[in-house]
C-alpha cells in the first residue's frame, strides 16, 4: 500500500535501523488508552467500509483504534487515485475494491492486514505524512524484533512494476532480506488519520496471533498504549454497512477512474 493524494491521502524521517529499539515515539503521556478491534475475516467491501467508518467516528471516540482483520475471500484493493482499467489488467484477483487511501494494488490472498486510526489532536495526527509512514513501519519492525525476525526500513526506493504495492519498494517500507513485506497508505483529514497496512508474513512458521501480540506489546512499551477491547456500536456498524452497500460494492465507485 502507498501513497499520495490531494485530500491528504498520504505517506512517509528516518531512524534507520539495525536491531536497536530506537523508535521515536514523540511526546506521549504516561499511559494512553487505545482501542483494540479484531474483526476477523470480512468481505472486501465491508473491510474498506469499516476502516472509513472508523475514521469518521474516531473524533467522537477520542482514542486511537488498532484494528486487525482478514478477508473472507481472495481480493485486491487499489489506491484511491488509480485507474481501474490499469488495475484490472494487473491482477487476476477479484473483487477489486478502491481503498479510501492512496497507493498501489495490494493482493489480499495471503497477507495480514491492519488499520490504525487516530483522532484529531492526537500526536500521530499532527505528524507529517513521511514521519507517520516511517513510524508505523518502525512499529512493525520492533514487533518483529520480539519475534526474533530481523527486518529493516527501506532507505530508498526501488521501482519495478508501476502501481503494484509489493513489486519493488518505497522509502520506509519494511524489508526482510531485501524484499518488501509491509506497506501502508494513509488518509489524513480534519476527522483524523487512517493508516491501512498490509504485511506479507516473512515465514510460514510465524503465527498471526503471535504477531498481533507483539504489535500490542510493542505499542505498550513505545507509546504507553493501554489496550481496551472494542466492538463497534450500532451507529458505527450501521454506517459501515451503509458504506459497504452504497459505495464499496458499487461499480460506480470502484470504476470511477
Amino acid at each position: 500500500m502507498k501513497k499520495h493524494s490531494t485530500s491528504n491521502i498520504q505517506h512517509p524521517t528516518p531512524i534507520l535501523n539495525g536491531d536497536a529499539p530506537a523508535l521515536d515515539v514523540g511526546c506521549f503521556p504516561i499511559s494512553q488508552n487505545w482501542l483494540l478491534l479484531n474483526s476477523g475475516k470480512c468481505a472486501a467491501a465491508f473491510n474498506m467500509a469499516l476502516d472509513e467508518a472508523l475514521l469518521d467516528a474516531v473524533s467522537r471516540m477520542g482514542k486511537p483504534v488498532l484494528r486487525f482483520y482478514g478477508w473472507a475471500e481472495p481480493a485486491a484493493t487499489f489506491g484511491y487515485f488509480q485507474k481501474f482499467s490499469d488495475v484490472e489488467q494487473a491482477t487476476h484477483l477479484r473483487p477489486l475494491i478502491r481503498r479510501p487511501t492512496g497507493g498501489g494494488i495490494v493482493p489480499h490472498d495471503a497477507d495480514w492486514t491492519y488499520s490504525a486510526v487516530f483522532p484529531p489532536g492526537h500526536e500521530w495526527h499532527s505528524l507529517k505524512a513521511e514521519e507517520s509512514y516511517r513510524r508505523i513501519h518502525d512499529w512493525l519492525r520492533l514487533a518483529f524484533v520480539e519475534l526474533k525476525v530481523k527486518t529493516e526500513l527501506a532507505p530508498c526506493c526501488k521501482k519495478t512494476l508501476p502501481g503494484r504495492c509489493f513489486a519493488g519498494h518505497e522509502k520506509f517500507d519494511l524489508l526482510w532480506h531485501g524484499k518488501k513485506i509491509a506497506g501502508a497508505a494513509q488518509r489524513r483529514n480534519k476527522l483524523g488519520l487512517l493508516v491501512q497496512g498490509s504485511m506479507q508474513p516473512p515465514s510460514v512458521a510465524l503465527q498471526r496471533a503471535d504477531w498481533e501480540k507483539a504489535m500490542r506489546h510493542t505499542a505498550w512499551e513505545r507509546f504507553q498504549a493501554a489496550w481496551t477491547e472494542f466492538s463497534p456500536d450500532a451507529k458505527l456498524l450501521a454506517h459501515a454497512e451503509k458504506l459497504a452497500r452504497q459505495k464499496y460494492s458499487q461499480n460506480s465507485y470502484n470504476q470511477k477512474r
